[in-house]
């Protein structure tokens, strides 16, 4: 069993370091830029001497931050985020309980925090990050992140709005017709305009040759639509479109800017914004070259209550994560899902994450006593611990780490006693919250809502137009008359025309539209959308 800890005045000096936590120790001495971690610990006893680190470099081969309730994996992700801006890399954090906002501010020095410090060698002092608060939407405080329908993509929406797989096709159908038609998806009324139409006779007409869309399935999914309208969930779809570019930004003085989205508004609503998680970062994919294994990543991407994307989601949407998980990885993003057990991550992603901090396990059911055993079963084996032991008697601020090192292997697994974070553990007042949202460059940008013509507008204007008169017959002897052409081809015609007169063939078309040019970002152009739905059927924006 553990013993007591020791005090400040009692730390093992580095002659006194026991061959096996020296062992450990060896197996964390990298050469280059690295996080640290805190202390090995041993027999309830912290070794200053014999850090436990992870190098920069492999923070992109992703990791989990998994534990029981009340275990520290808040101050972990805390932890770790600080010292990544500290080198240079923005990071990105959902806050579900409101409780990471304090990383804005310094920390408040205490007895306790300087005990921690002395315990596993920190040389501690206060200091906050630089940060950008976010709300999804607008609900809550923070800068409003919004995505249109089209970008945000039929998978992940289907996710959202709990479909079937045979709903989750259709839906696919639907937002294939809205691209093809030029029908822009915008908000959640765009979609339920198009999806009435195509539920009606005249939608079935033009459904015909791509397969049809059944009027109990066209129900189903606006009933879910109405749902999740009334939750209040529409003002995340809309305008203008949140560009995940931000995300990548340093401050002046070359720290990472932390971009904390502010989620205890939407504390009901767990799909919603795990899924709008999973948009960010199949955005972020898209959009990102290719870079392969960097000195630092780009960005580190904290994805908490990883459990609530997971569950009941399709088996095309397991896929795609496990896509995206294994390939943005090239892109220069690391990705650490946080959630309380191994087991509530699919094998296929659990399988790409490199870097582990596990914090204790209750083993107070058989099922508790199951999912233990998994874990134990997941870590590399270790002669200085009985994993099962070691991971239910761990304390607060305590887990059971491995990670990669610098060339690529697993490290010997430690038992840490982790670093206290330098910056606030607790919220931050929110009149320092709002004062950071005002004075930050990207309010003006995010803040207001913009409703523009789409297809809501398209539809309900097709629908008002009068009906065409019938055509007359033709006096015997005479030709037939030209049959006028359907709205479509006339639309088609005009555009040809246009391109002729701008000289510029569908290219020129587009970078002479007001539209594109004011709204390079959004969903955009009929083609732009057809040629780039991928993994998530998530479209490509011209930024």
């Amino acid at each position: 069993m553990p013993t007591a800890e020791p005090s400040s005045t009692e730390l093992p000096s580095a002659a006194l370091v026991p061959p096996a936590v020296r062992g450990i120790a060896e197996g964390y001495a990298f050469t280059g830029p690295a996080l640290d971690l805190g202390a090995v610990l041993l027999d309830g006893t912290a070794y200053p001497a014999a850090q436990v680190r992870v190098p920069l470099g492999v923070l992109n081969r992703h990791g989990l931050v998994a534990g029981a309730t009340g275990t520290g994996k808040t101050k972990t992700l805390q932890l770790i985020a600080e010292q990544l801006s500290a080198q240079g890399v923005p990071v990105f954090l959902a806050d579900i309980k409101g409780d990471v906002s304090g990383i804005a501010a310094p920390g408040a020095p205490s007895g306790r925090t300087t005990a921690r410090a002395a315990e596993v060698g920190q040389s501690w002092s206060a200091q906050g990050c630089p940060v950008d608060f976010f709300s999804l939407g607008g609900q809550g405080a923070g800068i409003p992140m919004r995505a249109t329908v089209t970008s945000f993509g039929p998978l992940l929406l289907a996710k959202v709005l709990d479909l079937n797989e045979t709903q989750e096709s259709s839906l696919g159908l639907v937002f294939h017709y809205a691209d093809k038609r030029g029908l822009e998806l915008y908000d959640l009324k765009d979609l339920t305009a198009v999806i009435t139409f195509l539920a009606s006779p005249e939608g079935k007409e033009e459904l015909k040759g791509i397969g049809g869309l059944s009027a109990a399935t066209a129900g189903v999914i606006l009933r879910s639509l109405t749902m999740l309208e009334n939750e209040g969930a529409g003002a995340f779809f809309g305008e203008p479109e949140f560009d995940t570019a931000e995300l990548l930004r340093t401050a002046a003085d070359g720290r990472g800017v932390v971009s904390v989205l502010e989620l205890p508004a939407v504390q009901d609503r767990p799909r919603l914004f795990s899924t709008f998680l999973m948009w960010l970062l199949a955005d972020l994919y898209q959009e990102l070259p290719e870079v392969g294994d960097l000195d630092k990543p780009k960005l580190v991407f904290f994805f908490d209550e990883a459990h609530l994307l997971f569950k009941g989601a399709s088996k095309s949407f397991l896929e795609a994560i496990t896509q995206t998980v294994r390939l943005i990885r090239s892109k220069g993003v690391g990705i650490f899902f946080v959630t309380q057990t191994p087991k509530d991550v699919p094998a296929d992603v659990l399988a790409q994450l490199g870097n582990r901090v596990q914090h204790a396990l209750r083993a107070f059911t058989p099922d508790d006593a199951k999912a233990l055993k998994a874990t134990v079963s997941t870590f590399p084996k270790s002669p200085a611990y009985d994993l099962g032991e070691v991971l239910t008697s761990l304390g607060t601020g305590e887990a059971v780490v491995t990670v990669l090192s610098e060339k690529g292997a697993p490290t010997p697994v430690a038992a840490t006693r982790l670093r206290a974070p330098q910056s606030l553990m607790g919220p931050v007042e929110p009149a320092a919250l709002q004062a950071a949202v005002d004075g930050s460059e990207l309010t003006a940008r995010y803040r207001d809502a913009i409703d523009r013509e789409s297809a809501y507008e398209k539809l309900a204007a097709r629908a008002a137009r009068p009906q065409a008169a019938p055509v007359a017959e033709p006096a015997p002897g005479q030709p037939p008359a030209e049959e006028p052409a359907p709205e479509p081809r006339r639309e088609r015609e005009r555009e040809k025309g246009k391109e002729k007169e701008e000289g510029g063939g569908l290219l020129g078309s587009l970078l002479s539209n007001p539209a594109v040019k004011s709204f390079a970002r959004s969903a955009g152009t009929q083609l732009g959308r057809e040629i780039s739905r991928s993994l998530f059927g998530t479209s490509r924006r011209r930024r």
